[in-house]
């Protein structure tokens, strides 16, 4: 059995390269930053970029790869943004066309890649805060909701937030805001805690990306922005082209969360 909880990044993105690590990433490589992936054509990078910048908590920028080079060279020299993901998703105008685990055949030279901060960074946090996790108590993908809060629109991207939810015991909801808003790069503090429906969530129980997580009595749903966003933006401002990480399968970089904080 491989212990992908203490293997370096590196090491983890070796094994996803060759295919041999294809599910989701929570968990591996503790105690360093993952990342949300979102790739657009040159020409709408600035656009991107700048929808990132007014919309930080869903959108928390980490690394942009020059045109046509998948390496992503702050997060992670030598990796490849093309290979080191265990499961991808190409969008064309708005529809989820393929879902792959590379994607050398869709690779051009004007493609910008965009590495966005993520919420599985602050779960190292939240467990030495002894903060139940529960998908990775229940070895599940988080839940993900697509919400009725509107993103600051910039050029041709606008749309829904997407939030992550994480169940906790009421009486450490204080302190899951703390351990979290230490990383603002990784989305920080919640922007939600309890009824689902004020947020525009029908059913906690049915999400629209990830796994369902069981919410047991005594404890509160707790929302956090989502870099899944791109996603829910990509349906919504229908791009040529886009490609992301699949919902739960990040990229791992080198640097540790601590950093961020």
């Amino acid at each position: 059995m491989m212990d992908l909880a203490n293997m370096s990044p590196k090491d983890v993105r070796a094994l996803i390269r060759k295919e041999e690590v294809t599910w989701p990433t929570s968990g591996m490589s503790r105690g360093h930053i993952q990342a949300n992936l979102a790739i657009v054509p040159k020409d709408l990078a600035f656009d991107f970029l700048l929808f990132a910048q007014r919309n930080p908590k869903p959108c928390p920028i980490l690394d942009v790869t020059e045109p046509g080079d998948p390496e992503p060279k702050i997060m992670a020299k030598g990796a490849d943004i093309r290979f080191d993901i265990p499961k991808y998703r190409i969008y064309k105008k708005g529809e989820l066309v393929d879902e792959v685990n590379n994607i050398e055949k869709y690779w051009r030279d004007d493609l910008v890649g965009f590495l966005l901060g993520c919420s599985f960074s602050f779960e190292s946090a939240m467990l030495k805060a002894s903060i139940p996790v529960r998908h990775i108590e229940d070895n599940h993908n988080v839940p993900m909701y697509i919400t009725n809060i509107d993103c600051i629109p910039a050029g041709k991207f606008h749309g829904k937030m997407v939030v992550s939810m994480r169940p906790v015991p009421y009486w450490q909801v204080p302190r899951a805001v703390q351990a979290t808003s230490r990383f603002p790069q990784v989305h920080g503090a919640p922007i939600h805690i309890g009824d689902p429906s004020l947020i525009g969530i029908k059913d906690v129980n049915k999400p629209d990306f990830g796994d369902a997580s069981v919410i047991k009595d005594g404890e509160y749903p707790v929302f956090w922005a989502c870099g899944v966003t791109p996603q829910s933006i990509a349906m919504t401002s229908k791009p040529d082209l886009m490609i992301t990480h699949s919902p739960g399968h990040m990229f791992i970089c080198d640097p540790m969360d601590e950093d961020l904080a």
